[in-house]
């Protein structure tokens, strides 16, 4: 597994990164007990990987505080998150203090090494400046969290206005952003800015719904098409993307899409979920792999360089 720096925050960090959320949230959302979800954590920190992410929505914070049950705290960097956002307000900045101290009890650590403002959308980003951004960095300065990060609501945000801003103000010192085969954008938007400020990059939906069903790939091409973002560099027929697994050398598409996103130049970590170990494994095992072929890569960007408002769902 290999390890790269994580911006300025000088972590040394897997380029895999296990994520607690998503569908299936370690395994607990789909039947996996908590012993069982806990011990795929103590598995991907044997595969060597160290970066582990969670957020206090997610609910498996006391799962992994589990799964790490004596791996020592500096091996591993933990990341998680607060939603600054509740019932159609924003949280006050005691609220905010209570949720990193709830998570700190949860995770049974007495700090996190990267906290961050979970689904910051635009709309509420000058009050994030002004309230919560302060009491963030109170709280770097007391040693309570390591690194500040913002995450940003991709499935709203495709064409990613709110990091847009951020990442010129230069708060973050880490950021979390949406990338993967159908939406590129975050290249020129965000990847390269943040590499200019010297501020760690975390993707996310790197692999969704429309690289593992093909009814739903077929819809997100056709709408593309129809509307003339879609440029020039598929196949035709039922495969349009084919080739990137035909001439990439990767056994399905997720595959393809992990190595997309993991030598993508400017990305540090690139996050996964799951509940299942053989799918851990498999995913460790994508993200090892070599980069896609020069030829497949530049077909990519030909067909969806113009992309920006898909997500990939």
């Amino acid at each position: 597994m290999d390890r790269v720096v994580l911006g300025r925050t000088g972590l040394s960090v897997s380029v895999a990164g296990l994520g607690g959320g998503g569908f299936s949230q370690l395994g607990l959302s789909t039947g996996k007990t908590p012993a069982e979800a806990a011990a795929l954590v103590r598995r991907a920190v044997e595969l060597r990987v160290n970066f582990i992410d969670t957020a206090e929505s997610y609910g498996t914070e006391e799962t992994i505080r589990e799964g790490l049950r004596g791996v020592p705290r500096d091996a591993v960097v933990l990341s998680t998150k607060k939603s600054a956002w509740k019932n159609g307000g924003p949280v006050t900045a005691a609220e905010l203090v209570a949720g990193l101290e709830a998570s700190l009890t949860r995770l049974g650590t007495d700090h996190v090494d990267v906290y961050h403002l979970h689904g910051l959308s635009p709309g509420a980003y000058d009050h994030a400046v002004a309230e919560w951004v302060p009491t963030l960095q109170r709280l770097k300065r007391q040693g309570k969290i390591r690194w500040i990060g913002v995450t940003e609501s991709f499935e709203k945000d495709r064409g990613h206005a709110m990091l847009a801003r951020a990442i010129p103000d230069g708060w973050p010192d880490v950021v979390m952003v949406g990338f993967n085969i159908l939406n590129p954008s975050a290249r020129e938007r965000v990847l390269a800015p943040a590499a200019a400020k010297g501020i760690g990059t975390l993707a996310m939906f790197v692999v969704r719904t429309a690289f593992s069903r093909p009814a739903r790939l077929t819809e997100i091409l056709a709408d593309l098409q129809d509307r003339g973002i879609l440029g020039p560099g598929l196949d035709p027929g039922d495969d349009p993307l084919g080739f990137v697994t035909r001439e990439g050398g990767a056994a399905s598409l997720a595959e393809a899409a992990y190595r997309f996103c993991r030598h993508e130049p400017g990305i540090h970590v690139t996050l996964f979920g799951t509940g299942d170990t053989g799918h851990l494994e498999a995913n460790v095992r994508s993200l090892s792999g070599p980069p896609l072929p020069a030829l497949v890569l530049d077909r990519l960007r030909s067909a969806f360089g113009a992309v920006d408002d898909v997500s990939g769902q």
